[in-house]
C-alpha cells in the first residue's frame, strides 16, 4: 500500500474555529499553514478536539478539505472520520479518501456501547468500503468502551487497519499492543501529560491537543524520543507539562481555544454546550503558556 509506513512524531489535533457562531476559513488556514512552519509533522482535522460532535457534516467535510488543500501535501493528513452510526462512520470516511486525506481516525462508537463483536464489524464495515488506513481511536473516558487487545489484533489483519491512537492512559496497554500485533502495528498516544513514557514504551508518535499551541516544542519533544534523546525530551516535558494539564482544567477544546486566542490565533469562541472557560482557568492557562516561553 502507498499509506503504509507509520505516523511518526507529533501530530495535532486541530481545533476548528469558529467566528460569528460560523466556521472561520481564514482562520483556519492560517492555524494549519502556522502549524507546519512551527514544524508538525501530520495534522488531524475535526476530531474530538475539532468539536465533530457539534460541526454539520456538511462543516466536517469542509473542514477536512480545508485541510487537505491548505497543507498542500507538505504533512500527512489524518482526517476525523468518527461516529457511532457505521453507515454515517463509512460517508465521512469516503468522503475522506475523495477528499485526499492520507487516513482517517474512527473512535469507538460512543453511547450505543457495542460489545467486542459489534466494534469489529464497525471497522470491518469501514475497511471494506474505503482504501486507505484506519486508525483506531480508543478513548474509554469519551466514548464510555474500550476496545480490547484481542479486537484489536483481529482488526489488524484487515487491509487497511493499521493503528492506534490510544488514550487509555494505561501504559502497559502500549507494551501488550506491542506483543499482540508486533511493532509494525502504528501506535500514536492520545494523552499529551504521558507521551514520554508512551514512546519509551515503543509507541511512535503523539496526536495532540497542546501542539495546537506549542507545535514547535511538541514536534521536538517527539522527535528526541524518536531519536532516542530522552534526557532532552525530559527537559521538553518539564517545560510542557504544565500546559498539558492547564488544557484539560476545564473541558478540551475550550481551554486550547482560549490559549489559541492569546496568541492571536483564532476567536475565543466554542459552539454549545462547549462554553468559554473561567477566568481562573484563564489564569492558569496563561501561566503554563508563560512557564512554555510562549507568552511574556
Amino acid at each position: 500500500m502507498a499509506h503504509s509506513l507509520p505516523f511518526r512524531g507529533s501530530f495535532t489535533a486541530l481545533v476548528t474555529p469558529f467566528r460569528d457562531g460560523a466556521l472561520d476559513e481564514k482562520a483556519f488556514r492560517g492555524l494549519v499553514d502556522w502549524q507546519i512552519e512551527e514544524g508538525i509533522h501530520g495534522l488531524v482535522p475535526v476530531g474530538t478536539t475539532g468539536e465533530s460532535p457539534t460541526v454539520s457534516h456538511d462543516e466536517h467535510k469542509k473542514v477536512v478539505e480545508w485541510t487537505v488543500q491548505q497543507s498542500a501535501g507538505r504533512v500527512p493528513v489524518m482526517a476525523g472520520a468518527g461516529s457511532n452510526n457505521t453507515i454515517e462512520a463509512i460517508d465521512l470516511a469516503r468522503h475522506a479518501e475523495k477528499a485526499g486525506a492520507d487516513a482517517v481516525l474512527v473512535v469507538t462508537p460512543y453511547y450505543n456501547k457495542p460489545g467486542q463483536e459489534g466494534l469489529y464489524q464497525h471497522y470491518k464495515a469501514i475497511n471494506d468500503a474505503i482504501g486507505i488506513p484506519i486508525y483506531i481511536y480508543n478513548i474509554p473516558g469519551r466514548s464510555v468502551i474500550d476496545m480490547s487487545v484481542e479486537t484489536m489484533a483481529r482488526l489488524f489483519e484487515l487491509k487497511n487497519i493499521v493503528g492506534v491512537k490510544d488514550a487509555t492512559a494505561n501504559l502497559v496497554r502500549v507494551s501488550q499492543q506491542r506483543q499482540a500485533m508486533g511493532p509494525g502495528f502504528n501506535q500514536l498516544s492520545g494523552e499529551d501529560a504521558t507521551a514520554l513514557s508512551f514512546m519509551a514504551h515503543g509507541g511512535h508518535g503523539c496526536i495532540s491537543v497542546a501542539s495546537n499551541v506549542a507545535p514547535k516544542l511538541c514536534s521536538e519533544l517527539l522527535n528526541a524520543c524518536l531519536a532516542g534523546d530522552y534526557a532532552k525530551a525530559l527537559e521538553l516535558q518539564d517545560r510542557l507539562f504544565p500546559l498539558f494539564q492547564a488544557l484539560f482544567v476545564e473541558t478540551n477544546p475550550s481551554p486550547t481555544k482560549y490559549a489559541l486566542s492569546v496568541l492571536g490565533k483564532i476567536a475565543d469562541e466554542a459552539r454549545l454546550p462547549m462554553v468559554p472557560v473561567s477566568e481562573g482557568t484563564k489564569e492558569i492557562v496563561r501561566s503554563a503558556m508563560r512557564h512554555a516561553g510562549l507568552i511574556n
